[in-house]
């Protein structure tokens, strides 16, 4: 018998508000990753998201909420995929 998985829902909801490409308001933040003024890399339960524009600067960062608030020039808003775990070092021998 198989067991069907089912997608869990995220632990905290997950919404993006960009106002005129200049404010970007993201819950749902478990963590970030890195930035510079050029790229920010946010962890979120969906999936990284990658922040790309110019002069980016985050004003506000809360884990305990889950509340970004970043500052500057959106160009781009990037979901990456979620990385698979791999099986080790002999998985990739034996493939």
């Amino acid at each position: 018998m198989a067991v069907d998985e089912k997608k869990q829902a995220p632990a905290m909801p997950h919404n993006i508000v960009l106002e005129d490409r200049r404010l970007l308001s993201v819950s749902g933040v478990s963590d970030v990753d890195s930035f510079d003024e050029h790229t920010v890399t946010i962890f979120t339960d969906l999936g990284p998201l990658v922040v790309r524009g110019d002069n980016l600067h985050i004003n506000r960062l809360s884990v305990e909420t889950g509340e970004l608030l970043l500052e500057g020039l959106v160009t781009a808003l990037i979901y990456q995929e979620q990385q698979q775990k791999s099986g080790g070092f002999f998985s990739k021998v034996f493939r």
